[in-house]
């Protein structure tokens, strides 16, 4: 049985979030992204507090590919050090892993 994997990134603009999924879906290294545009990032970045918007991204996929997805969506990314977090889902529903492993590929 396939384990799902979920991926978080934000980004400058929905754009770019919408062009990264598209990317990731046409090498099936991932089988949905979902957009949450206006989001508000507080950070710390090169030692400055700062606040902008930005939009973030889930993005679903399993268990096998979350690395290559994690890399390659760094790869994709525009900031100069996004911020890409990946994790391993402890449960899924069954017609959701199922999804899952119909979408994505494992080479």
């Amino acid at each position: 049985m396939t384990t799902a994997a979920l991926v978080w990134c934000p980004f400058p603009d929905e754009d770019t979030a919408i062009a990264a999924i598209h990317a990731l879906l046409d090498e099936r290294l991932i089988a949905c992204g979902n957009v949450l545009p206006g989001m508000t990032s507080v950070f710390i970045w090169n030692g400055t507090r700062d606040t902008t918007r930005e939009t973030g991204a889930l993005l679903k996929t399993n268990a096998d590919l979350l690395d290559r997805a994690v890399l390659r969506l760094a790869e994709l990314h525009p900031y100069e050090e996004p911020a890409v977090l990946g994790w391993r889902c402890d449960t899924g529903a069954p017609g959701t892993l199922a999804w899952l492993a119909n979408i994505v590929s494992n080479p």
